[in-house]
């Protein structure tokens, strides 16, 4: 499903295969697993993280066909999605993604998770499908989006600062408070649906 390697101060994750990489709960794990070797292992304080994938996809959002067969397993995705966008807002580095296809709904949500998105001018393109798809946009995203800060430096040049991982980790999330008290918020308002829902 993805792939982790180290080289010098980058790690690259690589969402491997041709297909679309849509996101469903084995790719997210996968994915979260690769992040928490990063938490986990030892790192100089200057590391990045390169995220790119295989094939046409960076990501084609969600596992349509999986997520939509019941509305348990549509809520497990969107509480998997939020687990992983925590992780990328938690981890001690800079993030960049590399997005090298197109990338829709939840896949481009999956790219504004870090720091920066990089694309190729003559391939792939970033879109929100929800209309087309008929789902209303997650309240959460829209903080995304509304925190997001544009700016294209790439992996090199944020090792080069000798910025420390930890205290770079720490100022994200005090960026990103909104997006994270919305991902709190929604996961508890997801737990309490499905209580409900176990004692009927």
């Amino acid at each position: 499903m993805c792939t982790l390697e180290k080289r010098g101060n980058i790690y690259i994750l690589t969402l491997t295969g041709s297909g679309e990489h849509r996101l469903n709960p084995t790719l997210i794990d996968s994915i979260r697993s690769a992040l928490r070797r990063l938490h986990a292992e030892p790192t100089s304080p200057c590391s990045a993280l390169i995220t790119t994938a295989h094939g046409k996809f960076f990501s084609n959002g969600f596992d349509l066909a999986w997520a939509q067969s019941s509305q348990q397993r549509l809520q497990l995705m969107d509480s998997k999605l939020k687990s992983l966008a925590s992780d990328f807002i938690s981890l001690p580095m800079p993030t960049i993604a590399a997005v090298t296809g197109h990338a829709s709904a939840a896949g481009m949500i999956l790219a504004l998770c870090h720091d920066y998105v990089l694309m190729r001018k003559d391939r792939g393109f970033l879109y929100m499908s929800e209309m087309d798809i008929r789902l209303v946009i997650p309240e959460w995203f829209m903080a995304l989006l509304k925190c997001k800060i544009a700016d294209p430096d790439v992996g090199e040049e944020l090792v080069k600062r000798g910025w420390d991982g930890d205290v770079y980790g720490k100022n994200r999330m005090v960026l990103l408070s909104e997006v994270s008290e919305k991902l709190e918020l929604d996961h508890d308002t997801v737990k309490e649906e499905m209580k409900t829902k176990s004692k009927l």
